[in-house]
């Protein structure tokens, strides 16, 4: 079994970030041609179909992820943490709720109920299992970030994971989205490494988390 050392995390970070990229790929220049129309102009069909399309390019990327780190370097990621204390449950909960003020206060009210009224129930069903694989990658992220840098730095405590999450999928939206978008996805990201060191890196609970907290 070789050893997992920081670059080979940072190679798996990058694979996830390529991965994520996929979209723009697809988003912006496959679809468009196949579809005769910008992403705007999108209708149903063709909005469903690029989120199911991307749910398999993610989905494939994060099962090459997980089952080469396992395989090939015996990095288990679905092994369970250690039970979280009570103190730091309380700190992951205030963590949610400030993502539901800031998320309040971004979309002028609950994005769930935005998003729903805004797509119809269909497209909304569909835009959340996006949204489902989104979290995968961004949690593989995460972890192969902060697993990097622990290598490099024999320190435990420090979230590196939420700070290389917020060098690539952060500073990404404020090229796919808008400045304001990125800032928040910036802020997300370090409050994102904090759940993983908090839940003392079970990837089942930081999965939830962070699902909750970006969903909601």
């Amino acid at each position: 079994m070789k050893k997992l050392t920081g670059m080979k995390c940072i190679m798996f970070v990058l694979i996830a970030f390529v991965g994520l990229g996929i979209e723009v790929v697809l988003a912006f220049f496959i679809e468009p041609i196949l579809y005769g129309s910008s992403m705007n102009n999108w209708n149903t069909f063709e909005s469903i179909l690029h989120w199911i399309l991307t749910c398999i390019s993610w989905g494939l990327t994060g099962h090459f992820i997980v089952n080469l780190s396992k395989k090939k370097y015996g990095f288990d990621l679905i092994k369970r943490g250690d039970k979280v204390r009570k103190w730091k449950w309380f700190l992951i909960i205030v963590f949610i709720i400030m993502s539901l003020i800031i998320s309040y206060i971004d979309w002028n009210g609950l994005k769930l109920l935005k998003e729903l009224n805004y797509n119809g129930l269909l497209k909304f069903i569909f835009q959340y299992i996006y949204y489902t694989f989104e979290v995968m990658l961004i949690t593989l992220i995460l972890i192969f970030g902060q697993k990097a840098f622990e290598e490099w730095f024999n320190n435990v405590n420090i979230p590196y994971g939420g700070i290389i999450l917020a060098i690539t999928w952060g500073v990404a939206h404020f090229f796919t989205k808008d400045i304001l978008t990125g800032i928040i996805t910036i802020i997300s990201s370090f409050a994102f490494g904090s759940i993983y060191l908090l839940v003392n890196r079970d990837i089942r609970k930081t999965y939830l988390v962070l699902w909750i907290m970006f969903v909601l």
